[in-house]
Order: C-alpha cells, then sequence, then structure tokens
C-alpha cells in the first residue's frame, strides 16, 4: 500500500476520469486512481470511480458546477501543491479529458512554477463519449469534415467571444459544452451568423449513465427544449446528428441479450 512519504518525492497527476461511465476510464487512469494518496475530484465524477481508489486515500471534493463555485481555481492548485509537497500522490481528477475545458493548464502552471512533478492522463471527452452512445459520427465525407469544441460558459457566466460566422459557415459539426444555460444566445447568435435554422442539433443530458436522456431539435429549437434540463448536458449542432442509429444500436442490443439468455 502506498502511503504519502515527507521527503519531497510527492507528484502530481492530472487525469481524466471520462464522461461518466466508469467502463470507459482508460487503463491508465484506473492505475493512476489506484495508486492515489490524495483524490481531489470533480462534481461530475462517477461516485463508482472514486471507489476505485485505496481505502487510505484522501478524498476531497473540489468540484465546480455552473453558478455554484465550491473552491477557487487558485485554492485547488494550493491543495494540489501541498499535498506533493509532503510526499503524497495526488490525483487530480476530472470528468472527461483533462485538457478540454478542464483547466489543466492553469494546474500545470502552478504546480511547474512549484516545482512538483506532473503528468496529465488523458480521458473520454463527453462529446466523444455521447456520439459512441447515440452510433453518430461526429466527422463524415458529404455531411462534416471538421469538428469545434466550443463552451457556452465564460467568466462570470458571460457568453464567451467565439467567431461565429466562422462556425456558421464551417458546414461542420459544432459541439458545445457547458451551454445550458447560455444556449439561446449560443444559438441566436449561429443563427444571426446564417446557420440554416433548420440545421440538426440534439442535447444529451447524462451522457454514458443510466440516466442519459436525448432532446433532439434543430438549431432554432434546441435552447427549448433544454430549458428544464437540470443535469450535465452537451449539445451537438450539425448534419451528421441527422445520422445518429441510437434506435437501431438498442434494438441490436436487445436481440443479442434475448439470444444469450
Amino acid at each position: 500500500m502506498s502511503m504519502p512519504q515527507p521527503n519531497g518525492t510527492g507528484r502530481a497527476s492530472l487525469v481524466g476520469a471520462g464522461p461518466g461511465d466508469p467502463e470507459l476510464l482508460t487503463v491508465k487512469a484506473l492505475r493512476r486512481i489506484e495508486s492515489a494518496d490524495v483524490l481531489l475530484y470533480d462534481k461530475l465524477v462517477d461516485p463508482r470511480i472514486l471507489d476505485l481508489a485505496p481505502a487510505h486515500a484522501r478524498r476531497i471534493d473540489v468540484g465546480k458546477r455552473c453558478g455554484r463555485h465550491e473552491m477557487s481555481q487558485a485554492a485547488i492548485n494550493r491543495l494540489i501543491i501541498s499535498h506533493a509537497q509532503a510526499g503524497a500522490h495526488v490525483v487530480r481528477l476530472k470528468g472527461g479529458d483533462p485538457m478540454v475545458f478542464g483547466r489543466a493548464g492553469e494546474e500545470l502552471e502552478a504546480l511547474a512554477a512549484a516545482g512538483v512533478v506532473a503528468e496529465v492522463v488523458p480521458g473520454i471527452t463527453v462529446a466523444c463519449a455521447a456520439a459512441a452512445s447515440m452510433a453518430m459520427p461526429l466527422t463524415q465525407r458529404g455531411y462534416s469534415r471538421s469538428l469545434h469544441l466550443i463552451t457556452g460558459h465564460g467568466a462570470d457566466e458571460v457568453l464567451p467571444a467565439h467567431d461565429w460566422n466562422a462556425l456558421a459557415a464551417c458546414d461542420g459539426t459544432i459541439a458545445i459544452y457547458m451551454g445550458s444555460r447560455t444556449l439561446g444566445q449560443v444559438t441566436q447568435r449561429l443563427l444571426a451568423a446564417g446557420l440554416d435554422p433548420s440545421t440538426p442539433a440534439i442535447a444529451i443530458e447524462n451522457a454514458t449513465l443510466a440516466t442519459e436522456r436525448l432532446l433532439p431539435g434543430t438549431v432554432a429549437d434546441i435552447a427549448g427544449r433544454v430549458a428544464a434540463v437540470t443535469g450535465p448536458t452537451l449539445v451537438l449542432v450539425g448534419r451528421v446528428v441527422a445520422l445518429r442509429r441510437r434506435d437501431a444500436v438498442e434494438s441490436a442490443m436487445t436481440e443479442v441479450r434475448s439470444r444469450a439468455a
């Protein structure tokens, strides 16, 4: 059993926990969690993933959710550094991928300035996981040759300044992260920039979990469909949304399970 050693040999691992389903953890992520002395985790990390840590590991909830910040980024940075400098293996566990809207860059800068050895373990980001769940390509010849990951959540909950004209003209797939509160503004900007109002869109709440819910629509009406959603939600916009095969996949899996029984 690994225990913290107060000899300056501590380290930090910024680990992607994936979109929620524990089976979507990478092998490397699992190994880091299993060797953790201190686990600093986000709100979106499934409790089943936290249970993979050793019994001795200290678990600290540093989660931030839209509108309900429980701990500042500066305070999180200080926690990682202090525990690592005390000799612990600190696992900073983030939903999705640490480098996709996960503030891993800020944490890496702070750790480097403090002289703490750090690594990044990538995770499956929710856009990829949600698309796989629906058997929907994010890019496909004749439909979309580009993928754009954007955030709908900026400082003080102000919509970030994206190049809306470029997004509307790219004829690609747009994945909107953390956009539930500002989705009406996002879609208005895209429509004003010339995006066809009939462009397919879909919101995925709690992607990959048993409570996953799909809300299909168009770029013109998707904001209204998402208005009452409370769980973490990703929105995908683009012609590829029309290619989703979720119903066919579910039917096939039902048949496979029936035959196995």
